[in-house]
């Protein structure tokens, strides 16, 4: 086993930092600031940060075929243009929800996004329940409302055969599978693969690896757990120095490393004294195992 070693890459303090992407042609890593309503790029070359301030929380981002990106901003799905750092609403969900922002979301094998939505958190975790939808924006900007009643709407990713979806709905405890239909962009018999334990705490982001193994981070367990959802067996945790660990990708020239996001909202300065890299990005590396590239949207 090769030694694995976890770094802060960037030291900036995200209230909640999420929705990691990386972007193989300009060596960069994606992340938003959901809270702090800024969408964000990292040269893994020069180092350097950039950002674009939006006017509402924004949960995730993705690529664009076309060039430039998507993102889920407020209850609106919207395309990114980063020179002129112009955002366009392409279609608005919840309408009866004015309480109601989206959460994580990403592109699937076909270039359809899919994101769901939840409730405005009162602090972290804590929120009016089953207030949230799932949702797919098709390529050609139609929305498909796959199913309602859901918490804290999370990590999503799809099987390397793209026959199966899997999900996260955080305070089920739980990472689901669907059977997925590649063609259509339907989901259906939804079953559980995976339920956390009490020290891993709340489930969130998530993506997968080459082997087919699911890499959860767990939101106020501060670790990264690799699943087999074929046993429901946990096969590896990467502990981290901050509790609220709230995404993570494969990234790099060649996907071997992992990027994880955490956030910082809701810790007091005695916490924060204790985690100052709380709100960080962090690298980890020697895990021995590589990820795929991310799928981009193609409307």
């Amino acid at each position: 086993m090769s030694s694995i070693k976890v770094e802060c890459i960037i030291d900036e303090n995200c209230k909640i930092g999420e929705s990691p992407v990386w972007e193989e042609k300009e060596n960069s890593l994606l992340y938003v600031d959901i809270n702090g309503k800024k969408i964000s790029r990292w040269n893994s070359i020069t180092k350097q940060v950039q950002s674009i301030a939006v006017d509402a929380p924004v949960s995730s981002v993705a690529l664009r075929k076309s060039g430039n990106y998507v993102i889920t901003l407020g209850t609106r799905f919207a395309a990114l243009k980063w020179d002129d750092q112009s955002v366009t609403t392409i279609v608005q969900v919840d309408k009866d929800k004015p309480n109601n922002r989206f959460n994580d979301g990403k592109v699937d094998p076909e270039g359809r996004y899919f994101a769901g939505t939840m409730a405005e958190e009162i602090r972290p975790a804590v929120l009016e329940r089953q207030q949230g939808s799932f949702y797919t924006l098709f390529p050609d900007h139609s929305v498909v409302k796959h199913f309602d009643q859901v918490d804290i709407s999370n990590g999503l990713d799809w099987s390397l055969d793209h026959k199966t979806f899997f999900y996260i709905d955080s305070l089920s405890y739980s990472v689901d599978a669907f059977d997925y239909d590649l063609r259509t962009g339907k989901i259906s018999n939804r079953r559980s693969v995976y339920k956390l334990e009490k020290e891993e705490s709340i489930p969130d982001g998530m993506c997968i690896d080459t082997e087919g193994k699911l890499w959860v981070a767990c939101y106020d367990g501060g670790r990264v757990i690799r699943l087999d959802p074929e046993t429901g067996k946990r096969l590896q945790t990467v502990k981290l120095p901050v509790d609220k660990t709230t995404s993570c990708c494969f990234g790099g020239k060649d996907y071997s490393e992992m990027y994880v996001t955490s956030a910082c909202q809701g810790m007091d300065d005695k916490w924060l004294s204790r985690q100052p890299q709380a709100g960080g990005i962090f690298k980890v590396t020697g895990l021995g195992v590589k990820g795929i590239p991310p799928y981009s949207y193609a409307g």
